[in-house]
């Protein structure tokens, strides 16, 4: 089984390999819909910054 500290830094390591200029991220990720009920805090942290750059880099909106 995966630890929680294992799947945040794997998290973290794929975002920063995203950061290049004329990077694909919106073309290939999606935002994060998971119940944060479900999650670590660690998770939910790690969903929540992955959320907020795509809201900055590829217009994502909240669920309505």
């Amino acid at each position: 089984m995966v630890t929680p500290k294992v799947l945040a830094l794997a998290t973290f390591v794929a975002l920063a390999a995203c950061q290049h200029i004329g990077g694909s991220f919106c073309d290939v990720e999606k935002p994060n819909r998971n119940p944060v009920e479900d999650m670590t805090p660690a998770e939910a942290r790690s969903a929540l910054a992955h959320n907020l750059k795509g809201a900055k880099l590829c217009g994502w909106k909240p669920n309505a």
